[in-house]
């Protein structure tokens, strides 16, 4: 029997990727832990989230708890810990975290997903939920007759803006440059097509008000004789970075976007290094709740069949788990 210390996978994250991974790998049971800072990714900040199967409308964070209510029936060790470095030593794996712990695997599971761009400004992080989204995917339907602003000059902010036009009673397009950054030609047909559209480039957004939540914008030019913008919503759709620091110092492969390469069993370049959700390249610009549990319940099954053929934690873990190791 294992000792206590030893693990088949370590997950990395605490997101939907990394608890459906945790899920899956204790139902064929092999031995995971869940390792990450921040309760429920992205998910768990998105507010109301209406496209997820099975739940017509639930907010983002109690489906998260959800997620690891059903990681917890299998009593998998989630630790409320960063993990910044991880380091291979003949195949086996070593992570180490902020608090100081380190923590030792047969192999590894990159659920940590990416990190949006964000305006740096007041109330953005503390109104995220309450007016301000970095999805449109996730949250067009939820302001049906209401005035939004998408801010961003690419062809995620095109593509959420023509998206929320089937929804929004009118729809500003803010860009800080004098026109969009190469979007697709049939989405910029489509925004500049749609009635409810305005476009204003050379702005920036400078200031979030409200009281509870958002309810309006301050740009750094005037409309119509003001500065001041009254909306229900505003969408940062200005980018995210895939959380890719961890991966480098394994030597995974990165594409051109610096998210981590994975073949369709989510198999990274390195063995037994896996990787699921938003931080690959598995699911191109469809980074959503649902594609980031299934490609993490298909890196457990992949890890399970590696962990089988190649486990032999329990023979070198003595040996080599580092001092204060889990």
């Amino acid at each position: 029997m294992c000792t206590a210390n030893a693990y088949d996978v370590l997950i990395v994250g605490q997101g939907a990727a990394a608890f459906a991974a945790a899920l899956y790998a204790a139902r064929y049971q092999i031995r995971p832990v869940v390792i990450g800072e921040t309760f429920g990714g992205e998910t768990a900040t998105g507010g109301v989230i209406e496209n997820y199967p099975g739940y017509p409308e639930i907010d983002g964070f109690d489906l998260m708890l959800k997620f690891r209510e059903q990681a917890d029936k299998y009593e998998v060790p989630v630790l409320d810990d960063k993990v910044v470095g991880l380091e291979s030593v003949d195949g086996h794996y070593t992570a180490r975290t902020f608090s100081g712990e380190a923590y030792a695997g047969s192999s590894v599971l990159l659920a940590v997903g990416r990190e949006r761009r964000k305006l740096g400004l007041e109330h953005e992080e503390e109104w995220t939920g309450k007016g301000v989204s970095f999805c449109s995917t996730c949250d067009a339907p939820l302001h049906r007759g209401n005035v939004v602003a998408v801010v961003g000059g690419g062809d995620a902010a095109v593509k959420g803006a023509v998206l929320l036009t089937r929804y929004a009673r009118k729809v500003y397009v803010i860009y800080r440059g004098s026109r969009f950054t190469r979007p697709e030609p049939a989405n910029l047909r489509a925004l500049e097509e749609a009635g409810n559209a305005e476009m204003l480039f050379d702005t920036n957004v400078v200031a979030l008000q409200g009281g509870d939540g958002l309810s309006s914008i301050m740009l750094d030019r005037e409309r119509d004789g003001s500065t001041e913008l009254d909306v229900h919503g505003i969408f940062l759709e200005i980018g995210a970075d895939p959380r890719a620091e961890l991966a480098v110092q394994l030597g995974v492969a990165l594409n051109e976007r610096d998210e981590v390469v994975v073949d369709r069993r989510m198999r990274t370049n390195v063995p037994g290094v896996f990787a699921a959700g938003d931080v690959t390249d598995a699911s191109g610009e469809l980074k959503q709740t649902i594609t980031a549990a299934a490609q993490g319940a298909l890196a457990a099954a992949t890890a399970y069949e590696y962990v089988s053929e190649h486990n032999e934690a329990c023979k070198w873990h003595a040996a080599s788990l580092p001092e204060g190791a889990k």
